[in-house]
């Protein structure tokens, strides 16, 4: 790196050699990127210019070097984009991702590049190349086939103007969810309209109106503030208006997705036959354990066959229960399933998850992930104030092997809702493991959450479906930390899209056990730790409504695969494709001006297109998995030492399902999900 002035361009003086968020400003993104470019070029034509035979070390294991500053700048950007975004970073996203897009084109549609990967590639055995050295050189040529190097020039044309489209579609999507998200706030002047809500939201609601200067309390679309009113508040209009807020999102006006939404499956299918796939779940699905749209198809049918009669037995308990409420008397909408499925737990198990509260402190639960992590794997986290941090609530964690004192990586947790940073839940790294600038490098990685934040009186506590996502993009950090790889675009998380999932599902599992919890759930006052009654209750209620939790998420997946295996001359509007599609799940009624499509970032702006199906296909094989830590021991070593061996420091360096097997001693039951859900 050059350039003395911009940070981005120089070597970190932090420990680790964090990243340098203290001296980066916004404007040093765009020239730090350029001038990347400049310099990941200039490696390149060294490559291109070589007369020496091409080889790994010359070809393979240079053009995975090329590019890594480059890879590092634009991490830090669009990491920033998603966790700490304004006006300016959305409008720099713009100019950024054409630049990324042709550079990206202009390495894969190069010829003379191309001929020197595939000459390696016809002799890698001739070469004697095995382990990581022969995946990298598989995958780097696949990377080039599949992105237009074979193509003719009149089609490589067509591939960078497509990849560049859809580039800019993809921000412009995800803008117009962010914006529609944030424009919507409700401020209640009147306590009496918030009826039935837990202290813990009314606390937050108010202390979110304080800081907005306002007197009252503050709703908006976040998950803190939605869903504790679908779920607890009595006032049915609140209900209505806020779930009518939330699946609006994006559907009109301005922020209008629907355009976008044809257009971006369109470009895709475009992309996908250009390359001679008969759609874009084809050639998505080239790369997968599923391998095919018939294998997904037949997986999420199977599962719907189980699901859909024992969701409307669920259902119809739910509003058999509505019947006996004297003061719930009207016609049963989707508004209504949250707040009258909680009565009926309630009424059923004498259990309100708002017992579990005051018991799931968010710095105790952080403290038991990292006791998880330490029985399991043997890390140790120790929180460090001497590197900085993109925003006052991001902390950074120093990770370190107990046994050699080793340093393993850096964590960033970022925790509680704010303007700029987007919904949801997700893990992502900084830097990953691997070969950076000819020494092995160790990652920084980074959780990003929206929990409820404290207030004046009260810590952080949360919910038990915060909890278990807490554990779940820990459980994705575990993936980057503990990678053992030797390059990078083979480490941690770079993995089939259906394998990702495996390693942050898995760790969901021991929030359910007693002897899991006792190691951080205690009352955040008292210090009693979560009596054996409400353990017992959290068991209980696991398979509470799992029908329709079930069909719920099996809708999502196969609304994505339905957008991108459709002919696309049958897709003529949003809203009557997506009910045509949802047609045979759908047990609710359709809400006129609400779509699901327009707001669903997964498909339309993240990785997930033809993707969304792998967090059930990861359930499976969670839940196969976890069985053998029930069988032998929640923290028994022999096993952890085998799940981390075998899947969580390999990363892509194999193929998932060896992978598996080793760990498992055989491939994944399929049944194991269903029983876990109480399906069979």
């Amino acid at each position: 790196m050059t350039d003395k002035k911009n940070p981005l361009l120089q070597k970190s003086k932090y420990k680790h050699e964090a990243t340098t968020f203290d001296l980066i400003q916004k404007e040093h993104f765009i020239p730090a990127i350029q001038e990347a470019i400049v310099q990941a070029k200039a490696k390149i034509e060294l490559i291109k210019s070589s007369e020496a035979l091409p080889n790994f070390e010359n070809t393979i294991l240079a053009l995975e070097s090329a590019p890594q500053d480059l890879n590092y700048i634009a991490g830090v950007f669009f990491n920033l984009l998603g966790a700490e975004s304004d006006e300016a970073i959305q409008a720099m996203a713009k100019d950024i991702s054409p630049l990324l897009s042709d550079f990206s084109s202009d390495l894969t549609l190069d010829p003379q590049l191309f001929s020197k990967i595939q000459s390696v590639y016809k002799q890698r055995e001739k070469l004697g190349l095995k382990g990581e050295e022969l995946t990298l050189v598989e995958k780097t040529y696949k990377d080039f086939a599949r992105n237009g190097s074979l193509l003719d020039e009149t089609k490589k044309q067509r591939m960078r103007e497509l990849d560049q489209q859809l580039a800019q579609a993809g921000l412009e999507y995800s803008d117009r969810v962010l914006r529609s998200t944030n424009e919507f706030e409700l401020l209640i002047t009147n306590q009496t309209e918030l009826a039935g809500l837990p202290e813990s939201a009314l606390d937050s609601f108010a202390q979110a109106a304080k800081n907005a200067g306002k007197s009252g309390w503050l709703l908006n679309l976040q998950a803190p503030s939605y869903m504790p009113i679908l779920t607890y508040s009595s006032n049915r209009a609140l209900r209505e208006k806020m779930w009518r807020a939330f699946n609006s999102r994006a559907t009109s006006g301005e922020n209008d997705n629907k355009s976008l939404c044809l257009k971006i499956v369109r470009l895709k299918d475009e992309r996908a036959r250009l390359l001679g796939f008969q759609d874009f779940a084809a050639f998505t699905l080239e790369e997968r354990m599923a391998q095919s749209a018939e294998q997904v198809m037949s997986f999420l049918n199977r599962l719907v066959d189980k699901s859909l009669p024992a969701a409307k037995r669920d259902l119809e308990l739910v509003k058999e229960f509505q019947k006996t409420l004297p003061s719930e008397k009207y016609e049963f909408m989707p508004w209504d399933y949250g707040y009258i499925s909680e009565k009926l737990k309630l009424a059923k198990y004498d259990f309100d998850e708002e017992q579990l509260r005051p018991y799931f402190q968010l710095d105790k639960v952080i403290a038991g992930a990292f006791e998880h992590a330490r029985r399991l794997y043997g890390l140790v986290f120790k929180l460090i104030e001497d590197v900085p941090v993109y925003h006052p609530d991001v902390k950074c964690f120093e990770v370190i092997n107990e046994k050699t004192k080793e340093f393993v990586g850096l964590l960033y947790a970022d925790f509680f809702p704010r303007k700029g940073k987007r919904s949801g839940a997700w893990m992502t790294s900084y830097k990953d493991q691997g070969l950076i600038n000819g020494k092995i490098s160790r990652p920084h990685i980074s959780i990003v959450c929206n929990f409820i934040p404290p207030t004046e009186n009260k810590p952080s506590l949360l919910s038990m479906d915060e909890v278990r996502t807490l554990f779940h993009e820990f459980g994705h950090s575990l993936h980057g930390l503990l990678s053992n790889c030797k390059y990078t675009s083979l480490s941690g998380t770079n993995v089939f899209w259906d394998f990702v999932e495996l390693p942050s599902q898995i760790m969901e599992n021991w929030v359910l056990e007693k002897e899991a919890l006792d190691l951080f759930a205690s009352h955040y006052q008292t210090g009693e730790k979560i009596p054996i009654e409400l353990t017992d209750k959290i068991k209980a209620t696991t398979r509470f409504q799992a029908g329709y939790s079930s069909l719920r998420q099996l809708q999502f997946g196969l609304l994505d695969m339905a957008w991108h295996s459709t002919p696309i001359d049958q897709i003529k509007d949003v809203d009557s494709f997506e009910r045509k599609e949802l047609s045979r799940t759908q047990l609710l009624p359709f809400i006129e001006g609400t779509t699901r499509s327009t707001n669903f970032s997964h498909i339309f702006s993240g990785g997930y297109a033809a993707g969304y199906y792998s967090y059930k296909w990861a359930e499976v094989l969670d839940a196969d998995a976890f069985e053998l830590f029930k069988e032998r021991g929640l923290f028994n070593q022999e096993v952890a030492e085998s799940f981390r061996v075998n899947i969580l420091s390999r990363g892509g360096s194999e193929h998932p399902m060896i992978l598996y097997k080793k760990f498992r001693g055989r491939e994944p039951d399929p049944d194991a999900l269903l029983r876990r859900d109480g399906l069979i």
